[in-house]
């Protein structure tokens, strides 16, 4: 059977829970506000999701795990500090401050800098690791799962999830949005880049006029750099509505779907999650994997983010910067519901950043992406300006309808390689 063949009327069905999704993103937005990763707001926004979801299925579960919210993004200044003290010591060996005997020394450090910076750079943004995080404060946050149990023997499961934490702000993208953004990235990584580049060319002996060169190219890198150091407002957590509010109350909204027509499936599990800490590093992603990536049921997850901008709207395959190959099966089932859906969606891959579906799939999950959002990015990504008033209910209906026809196609066809 077809979502769509499951209730009389069924597109005035549909609508009433994407309203509901909206009225429940401005409602969290509206008392509880901003929800910092890993703090007292996020689980304020938590406990709301387990009470308002009690009545409408047959378990509510929080796990709670730990975490370290300021150490993922805290790669930034860091990178800042130590690119900044790589410039120095090439510029005072270049000026031979402390004399030739020092300057090997200062060369030395100054590509230690620089390489510590990269590498920092590339294993806690490009591959999420968890390096930074012993030095940052630990706290206690939670996932709420949210399970409407089949009439019969659970065969299989399938899992919606999103994430609950916002993020805080990326200052450019407030001021200028995408363009601003990827000019600062750009520059600054290349400066990084560049930086390491003459740091290793200093250990040869170099005409005077390239010396110079790097000389002058070292003061020219430092204005990237330190505009890097504002690339996050620590002060600011936005308010997230769309990203990921959206992709929380989407996913309950199966669940209330299949409540409010009793419908109740022979042998298939249907879980919303509503994952923590997302924007501090895919933390509660990766616990909740951790947890039950060994569990004795053939498990599907969809992770549904940011359903704002519908023009963008996709089936995610590759994610983590297009480091992370999400599965191939998964991802085929959703685009066939999405034909069934009436959208044909295509493919598609998390260019810059990630999801939560990477963490799953790093952790042992059968794991896809649903999402619509410009990737450019758009304007109100991590910015104040993910408010209410931005929601755009078309987008989230759509999402709503694919996610209900691939939880009918996955109960009907079960898991198969091509669709």
């Amino acid at each position: 059977m077809k979502a769509n063949e499951s209730v009389q009327n069924y597109p005035s069905r549909l609508r009433e829970m994407s309203n509901y999704a909206a009225r429940e993103v401005k409602k969290v937005c509206t008392e509880i506000g901003p929800r910092e990763s890993g703090e007292e707001s996020e689980r304020k926004a938590q406990a709301y999701v387990a009470e308002s979801m009690k009545n409408f299925c047959d378990s509510v579960e929080t796990e709670e795990f730990d975490v370290h919210p300021k150490a993922f993004m805290s790669w930034v200044p860091i990178d800042v500090v130590l690119t900044l003290l790589s410039i120095a010591c090439i510029i005072l060996k270049k000026f031979g401050v402390f004399g030739e005997t020092a300057g090997l020394y200062l060369n030395i450090a100054a590509a230690a800098f620089c390489f510590i910076g990269l590498f920092l750079m590339i294993m806690e943004f490009l591959f999420y690791k968890q390096l930074l995080d012993p030095l940052f404060p630990k706290r206690t946050t939670c996932n709420v799962l949210c399970t409407r149990k089949p009439s019969g023997e659970a065969k299989r499961r399938i899992i919606f999830s999103g994430h609950v934490d916002s993020a805080y702000e990326w200052y450019y993208t407030h001021l200028g949005g995408g363009a601003l953004l990827k000019l600062v990235i750009i520059t600054s990584i290349g400066s990084m880049i560049l930086n390491f580049v003459f740091d290793i060319a200093s250990f040869f002996a170099l005409p005077k006029a390239v010396d110079t060169g790097i000389l002058i190219a070292a003061f020219v890198t430092a204005v990237p750099i330190i505009a890097a150091a504002f690339f996050v407002n620590w002060k600011l957590v936005v308010p997230g509505a769309n990203d990921n509010l959206t992709g929380v109350f989407a996913s309950m909204a199966v669940i209330r779907f299949m409540e409010h027509n009793n419908i109740r499936f022979e042998n298939t599990e249907v879980v919303a999650v509503s994952t923590a800490c997302e924007e501090a590093g895919l933390r509660g992603a990766k616990a909740f994997a951790k947890k039950h990536a060994k569990d004795d049921i053939e498990t599907v997850v969809i992770a549904v983010d940011t359903l704002r901008d519908f023009d963008y709207m996709g089936v995610y395959n590759k994610d983590m910067t297009g480091t992370v190959k999400l599965d191939g099966s998964v991802a085929a089932m959703v685009k066939k519901a999405s034909e069934i859906a009436g959208l044909d969606l295509p493919y598609a891959n998390v260019y810059f950043g990630s999801s939560d579906a990477a963490a799953m799939a790093q952790g042992g999950l059968r794991s896809a992406a649903l999402c619509a959002m410009d990737p450019a990015p758009a304007r109100y990504y991590h910015t104040r300006e993910d408010t209410p008033d931005n929601l755009d209910l078309k987008t989230i209906e759509a999402g709503i309808n694919v996610m209900l026809e691939t939880a009918f196609l996955y109960d009907t066809e079960g898991l198969k390689e091509s669709y």
